[in-house]
Order: C-alpha cells, then sequence, then structure tokens
C-alpha cells in the first residue's frame, strides 16, 4: 500500500460506497493513518453547494473535488472518497487530476439498492418526482477502468475486509 492515496468508490445511490468507506476510514485510523473522508451529499452542502446535477456542474464537481484529494494526498492524508460519478466521461476528470488514485466500482446490484434506500428516492424516481435519478432514468455506465469491483450485496465489514485484503492494507 501507498501510504497516501486516494481510494475513490464509485456505484449506484445506496450501493454502499458512504457506509464502506466510514468504516475503512475508522479502520485507517485505528492503525494510525490520518485520512479525510468526503462524500456527495456533505461536499454539496457546502463547498458545491452553488452547482446542480447537469453534467457541466457534475463536472465541476468532481474538479473541485479531485483537487481537494490532491492537496490531501500531498499532505500524508488518505482520502475516501464517495461520489457515484456515473459516466466514464465525468471519472476522466478524478483521473487526470488526482495522482494516487485507486477507483473502487461498489456494484452492488440495482434491486438491493433499492431495499436499502432509506430515503425513498427510488421510489420517487421512479414516481416521476425525481427526474435524472441515476439507476432509474439517469445512466450509470460501469468503469471500464477500475482497480477493484466490489460487490457489497452482505455486510459491510465484509466489503471493508475485501477491500482492504486486495490493497494489502494493514
Amino acid at each position: 500500500m501507498k501510504t497516501y492515496e486516494t481510494y475513490w468508490l464509485t456505484g449506484l445511490p445506496c450501493s454502499g460506497k458512504t457506509s464502506i468507506a466510514t468504516l475503512l476510514a475508522e479502520k485507517l485510523r485505528d492503525i494510525g493513518y490520518a485520512v479525510v473522508q468526503l462524500d456527495d451529499d456533505d461536499v454539496r452542502k457546502g463547498l458545491c453547494i452553488d452547482l446542480t446535477f447537469s453534467e457541466g456542474d457534475r463536472k465541476e464537481n468532481l474538479r473541485r473535488i479531485s483537487h481537494i484529494c490532491n492537496i490531501c494526498n500531498k499532505n500524508n492524508i488518505i482520502v475516501l472518497a464517495s461520489f457515484i460519478s456515473p459516466t466514464d466521461i465525468i471519472r476522466i476528470i478524478p483521473e487526470q487530476i488526482i495522482n494516487n488514485l485507486n477507483t473502487i466500482h461498489i456494484s452492488t446490484p440495482l434491486e438491493v439498492c433499492e431495499e436499502r434506500d432509506t430515503k425513498g428516492m427510488y421510489k420517487l424516481a421512479r414516481e416521476g418526482k425525481i427526474p435524472n435519478f441515476t439507476g432509474v432514468d439517469g445512466k450509470f455506465e460501469t468503469p471500464h477502468n477500475s482497480d477493484m469491483e466490489l460487490n457489497a450485496s452482505g455486510t459491510v465489514e465484509d466489503a471493508v475486509e475485501r477491500l482492504m485484503k486486495h490493497f494489502n492494507i494493514k
């Protein structure tokens, strides 16, 4: 494991990205690493509050976040970034900016994501109340060059254990 990297978790809404990042951050801190966790919901409430979900604004959102990741990595901080980043064209942005990037595709099946949806977003999207919702009428392209594919249908603990083993995190 390179000490200071960014682990970019991409996947459908409710696939487990944030839950995995939260537990992984806890485990990394327990073994002595400095960790920053960036999550789309949190970033959009502050740093990117001025952005919509248009394609242009999604790109700008990821551009800003990618620069933060790079700055943190240069300052000896591991970054766990949880962002849907639904298309290959959008995922190019962090690939071009972040020097030490590991992309993890959280490939949890859509039906499992919908079962986990405590906010009812999928239901609202299927009723047409949330247009262009990723996984319903908004596309999600399977990443072609991810460093790991991780189906998180089981427990968060199991997913984090497999991720740590894959990247040799001890």
